[in-house]
């Protein structure tokens, strides 16, 4: 078991630790804005359609119910503008996590081959290749990288940490530079309904793709737009070919997500509205934090789009993350997302407005 965990690095959040008991500390309580876990109530319609679905006696299936399916192919075709999606361009999956840590080795990469993320990124991403004994390698632009042996390229956007949104021109190079070279296109688009300074664009657009599925999949979770973290709630949608490896590989590996799940993310993705209603609570909450942070010195870069504000004062993130824990906040040190993170801190917008007002006192009195 030693030989699999070696292979990773040291569990991030743990550094954190110290940090969170100074935080703890504070006379007014901690304002945890590190992590990005959901806070607000999970919508009634989708509790009520788990509860429905509790006497589920049998096995799931891996591929989800005909409903799931319909529910998957509807929003994707509605929300992401894409053209002509079967069930087979769809996959229920167990939380968008567990994923990116397996896809590697899902895909039968190993040694010499070659996984591409971000600079600035997920960390998983790196894990997963890891897992995989994969080698990996940093990007700031995909295309400028050698083609040779690259055989899973990972976008992110809207991303995590920055909140930089790739636009539909970036990703048509990008996907098309990735074709040429027979690279596979992995999109995380977890963020995607939650854009703020700019409208974020999947590769399934057809203005990206031209209307060709061939070589791209994307990634889409329901813990941020429906507060389904908890669920374990996620899916993928693209090539056909692809996605129909995957789900032969995680029919024998049992990966499949539950039955009331199932039935809670086809109400959530019937609904439109609660996902309009948390929009609102977390721009509110945005707005109050970018004011305060900008008002205490903070420079905000990107964060166009996601659930985090990616901030610096132009030291070591380690000192605002120490700095800030005096006040009470705790918020993630850039360098968890990559070196050039090192300046800057992730401060996300998951907290209820109690504690967003808490922390906006402090950061300006």
């Amino acid at each position: 078991m030693s030989a699999v965990s070696d292979r990773l690095p040291t569990f991030p959040w743990d550094k954190l630790e110290p940090y969170k008991a100074t935080a703890a500390a504070h006379p007014g309580g901690i304002v945890d804005l590190s992590v990005g876990t959901p806070v607000d109530p999970v919508p009634e319609l989708i509790q009520k359609a788990l509860v429905a679905a509790a006497d589920s006696p049998g096995y799931p299936t891996v591929w989800g119910t005909p409903e799931l399916r319909n529910a998957l192919t509807g929003w994707v075709e509605r929300r992401l503008v894409a053209r002509d999606v079967t069930h087979r361009h769809v996959l229920p999956i167990v939380g968008s996590k567990e994923l990116v840590a397996w896809l590697p080795t899902q895909l039968g990469l190993g040694p010499g081959d070659k996984v591409a993320y971000p600079r600035l990124a997920y960390p998983t991403y790196e894990v997963g290749a890891r897992l995989a004994r994969a080698d990996y390698v940093a990007y700031d632009d995909p295309t400028e990288l050698d083609p040779t042996d690259l055989k899973l390229l990972w976008l992110n956007s809207p991303s995590n940490p920055t909140g930089k949104v790739l636009s539909a021109a970036e990703l048509t190079r990008i996907v098309a530079w990735a074709r040429e070279h027979g690279i596979l296109v992995f999109s995380d688009e977890c963020y995607i309904e939650l854009g703020w300074e700019a409208e974020p664009v999947s590769v399934l657009h057809p203005d990206v793709c031209g209307g060709s599925y061939e070589g791209i999949v994307s990634v889409h979770s329901l813990s941020k737009r429906s507060n389904l973290a908890g669920y374990r709630a996620a899916f993928l949608a693209g090539d056909p070919a692809v996605l129909g490896e995957l789900l032969e590989i995680r029919k024998h590996g049992g990966m499949m997500t539950s039955a009331p799940t199932q039935a809670a993310v086809v109400a959530a993705l019937g609904d439109d509205s609660h996902v309009r209603e948390q929009r609102e609570r977390y721009a509110a909450r945005r707005a109050a934090l970018r004011d305060a942070l900008v008002d205490h010195g903070f420079r905000i870069e990107h964060s166009e789009a996601s659930l985090y504000l990616w901030a610096t004062r132009d030291e070591s993130c380690w000192s605002t993350v120490a700095h800030l824990a005096e006040l009470g906040i705790l918020v993630a040190p850039g360098d968890f997302y990559g070196e050039a993170g090192e300046t800057f801190v992730r401060v996300a917008l998951t907290a209820s407005d109690e504690r967003v007002a808490a922390a906006v006192e402090r950061l300006t009195s």
